[in-house]
């Protein structure tokens, strides 16, 4: 033990009862769990197979085991060896206990593609007209999962992507389909654990002899239905042994409830408690500046984390006018980086939401810059107002065709139904003969023609400001968004993201020529992504999580985007700025923090984490 910190070898060595341990970011947090089951098995001679280690993803239970096998490889193997400690996420150390309750097999669980599929099925037979209909059934299907996680009777439930009625009905339809294929999803997983477990006493006891020690990573993310099983289980020695970092508990919209850890110690009064206060990733004045920002946050357990990276350069707080010159400055600091003999692989580029990085992604194509970019980056090309606004254009340039009307023909509302369009072609003549008794509609078939004239001697980005303005597209959005309670606000900076991309072509031609050229871009760097294996990551502070970076710069530090604009109330904006924290904290010995000016057409101030993280609390 002569080579970990007082409080390390505090936690690894600890046998019986519950245990809260603290670990701070870079504090060899994995390295505690996996000697502490070193510890458990060969000193304390207790049998692997009762020992349990819950992670949240695959890839971590999976870096646990091997780091634990790698341990005990030097070690004389008893009888049956030390390979019986299980290791896992919840979902399958959860559907493992149903596995052998009710006889389900990996074919009873639902695909995600037929999961999206049933939702689908549902949206369809109530004739919903959804214009983003991925964005929408992603929501849904979130929302089913908070339902059943936090067990919310359906009833009781406000749904934050259509009406109540609407959401049961599509709720109601998904759960019949799925229970007529005998299928579960992974939020059932959990539903029917404790279901099982709470209505079994004789199940749940032999579940509780098997595994006497539980331990578990991340303990930040769990959320209310993980806990109660895992508090089941525990029962009743409660030799529970819990990591993480309340303050880097980033997951909230996806049911984890950072409460619960600060609430462990409530639950078990008998509880220890260590800190891992130890920092070896980071230099002093990262972890300083870092420490300035969290500590604002007060629903927390205070820490003073002490950084043992050594001494190193500022933390860097760049303000720019624009994207443009932020991301060429950052480009230009990749290249001096390079040009000294570094890595781009340890270099970070991190942003608050992947709608962030277009300017960087194209820089780094510019100047001929591999990168690896950790989420998916949307192309603003193919959301659906953009393929509303093409329609119109290619309408404007002289098409004919019913396929580029049909989308937009109620795009402000003009009553007109597709039965009107009789033909491939459109005939504006049959259109008028159609309605010639309700000449209010007739206007409106006449007053799109004069629209489509005006528009056909524009270019691009006058023809956005006169749809958007003239035609009425904004007040369609208005609508569109009350039905499916979105924030108005968001949908019209895709409109102006768009308008902004059109402004420097002249010609329908030219900005559609652009457009299919980025697109054929983004398409190849999707597939290139696997080649790139020397190259700066791209990444969200999300997915940033868990990973270091000897150089990080943090993008678009500003107010509406860090924190985010939707965050108003104090648990979302305390949220955010845990967020901020993670992201500052994955840099080893260089961070730098970027501001624009502008962003896009919008006026931008600095973050307010800016400020925070030159002062003392």
């Amino acid at each position: 033990m002569s080579s970990f910190t007082k409080s390390q070898s505090e936690a690894i060595r600890h046998v019986d009862g519950p245990l809260l341990v603290l670990a701070g970011p870079g504090s060899g947090k994995t390295t505690v769990v996996t000697k502490r089951v070193q510890y458990l098995v060969q000193d304390c001679s207790i049998s692997p197979s009762s020992i349990l280690v819950i992670t949240f993803t695959k890839a971590a239970a999976t870096e646990m085991k091997e780091r634990f096998t790698r341990l005990m490889e030097q070690q004389a193997q008893p009888p049956g060896g030390y390979g019986n400690v299980s290791f896992g996420t919840f979902h399958a150390v959860f559907f493992n206990i149903l596995k052998l309750s009710y006889g389900f097999t990996v074919a009873n669980i639902i695909t995600e593609e037929t999961r999206r599929q049933y939702l689908k099925e549902s949206v369809d037979r109530m004739k919903l007209e959804i214009d983003d209909e991925n964005e929408f059934l992603t929501g849904i299907a979130g929302e089913i999962s908070l339902i059943k996680n936090e067990r919310v009777e359906l009833e009781h439930y406000f749904s934050k992507n259509c009406s109540e009625e609407v959401f049961r009905k599509i709720y109601e339809g998904y759960e019949e389909r799925k229970k007529r294929a005998r299928l579960i999803d992974f939020d059932d997983m959990l539903v029917y654990t404790w279901e099982l477990l709470s209505q079994r006493k004789d199940i749940l006891s032999a579940w509780q002899k098997k595994y006497q020690y539980i331990l578990v990573d991340e303990f930040q993310d769990i959320n209310r239905l993980q806990y109660d099983i895992l508090r089941l289980l525990a029962e009743p020695e409660n030799n529970l042994f819990i990591v993480g970092d309340d303050d880097q508990s980033i997951y909230r919209f996806r049911g984890a409830r950072p409460e619960i850890m600060l609430n462990f110690r409530k639950d078990y009064p008998q509880s220890g408690q260590v800190l891992l206060n130890d920092n070896f990733r980071s230099t002093t004045q990262i972890v300083e500046a870092a420490g300035r920002v969290i500590a604002r946050n007060k629903t927390r357990f205070p820490k003073n984390i002490i950084a043992r990276g050594g001494d190193g350069a500022l933390v860097r707080s760049l303000e720019f006018p624009d994207q443009q010159q932020e991301c060429t400055y950052i480009l230009r600091e990749i290249q001096n980086w390079q040009a000294r003999g570094g890595l781009l692989r340890q270099v970070a580029v991190i942003y608050r939401t992947n709608t962030q990085p277009r300017v960087v992604i194209q820089k780094l194509m510019e100047y001929n810059l591999p990168f690896r970019v950790r989420d998916q980056v949307p192309n603003l090309f193919q959301h659906w107002i953009a393929r509303d606004l093409f329609c119109y254009m290619r309408l404007a340039m002289g098409s004919g065709l019913r396929k580029d009307l049909l989308p937009v023909l109620n795009r402000p509302k003009r009553y007109l139904s597709r039965e009107c369009l009789n033909d491939e072609r459109i005939s504006w003549e049959y259109m008028l003969n159609f309605y010639k008794d309700k000449r209010y509609v007739c206007d409106r078939i006449e007053r799109l023609q004069y629209d489509l004239k005006m528009m056909s001697r524009m270019g691009p980005f006058a023809a956005i400001n006169y749809i958007r303005h003239v035609i009425g597209y904004e007040e369609y959005l208005k609508e569109y968004a009350g039905f499916r309670r979105m924030n108005v606000e968001d949908l019209l900076e895709v409109l102006s993201d768009l308008q902004e991309s059109a402004r420097e072509y002249h010609t329908y031609e030219e900005w559609f020529i652009y457009i299919e050229k980025y697109t054929e871009e983004m398409e190849q760097l999707k597939k290139r992504q696997q080649e790139v294996k020397d190259g700066v990551h791209l990444t969200t502070m999300h997915s940033s999580k868990g990973l270091e970076y000897e150089k990080v710069f943090i993008l678009d530090a500003a107010e509406g985007i860090t924190p985010y604009k939707k965050a108003v109330l104090e648990p979302d904006l305390e949220e955010e700025r845990r967020m901020f924290y993670v992201a500052m904290t994955r840099a080893k010995k260089e961070l730098t923090i970027c501001w624009t000016k502008k962003v896009g057409s919008h006026e931008k101030k600095p973050s307010r984490f800016l400020e925070e993280m030159q002062e003392e609390v």
